[in-house]
């Protein structure tokens, strides 16, 4: 229905690129539960390092070799690549607003039932091997 990003690329040290913001999006969706048309809002922040193949490359190495430690090392997320000297800002838009989407939307106040009902207690994986073994004991029964 309505989307909208506002990006700000701020150059940082190294070659490294910095891209902040928000992306916003009305959009249409089908709730799981009555299978009504909902309309969803989102809003995403952006935060985002890019950094020179080359270095991510080495940071992904460096990050690697820190694998072999005794102790697990702390999470680092190391930058995204400038691949051929460009950042896709509607590659960023767009990745955040899929991620931000509910994949499973509901209408407000809707809520699932389900059926439940009581269980039979002669309906259970074994009922048949106990019918056949009433069965055995009838026939011997009748057999004496």
């Amino acid at each position: 229905l309505s989307a909208q990003a506002d990006l700000d690329v701020v150059p940082k040290s190294g070659g490294r690129v910095q891209v902040t913001g928000t992306v916003r999006a009305r959009i249409g969706q089908t709730c799981v539960v009555t299978l009504d048309p909902i309309e969803s809002e989102i809003e995403e922040e952006v935060d985002l390092v890019f950094a020179p193949e080359a270095e991510v490359r080495k940071m992904a190495d460096l990050i690697e070799e820190g694998q072999d430690d005794e102790e697990p090392p702390e999470v680092i997320d190391p930058p995204e690549p400038i691949t051929n000297g460009i950042i896709d800002l509607g590659r960023i838009a767009t990745d955040a607003l899929f991620l931000a989407v509910d994949p499973y939307p509901r209408k407000e106040g809707a809520v699932f039932e389900a059926e439940i009902t009581a269980p039979d207690p002669e309906d259970h994986p074994f009922a048949a091997l106990k019918a056949l073994q009433d069965n055995t004991k009838k026939g011997r029964k009748k057999g004496k």
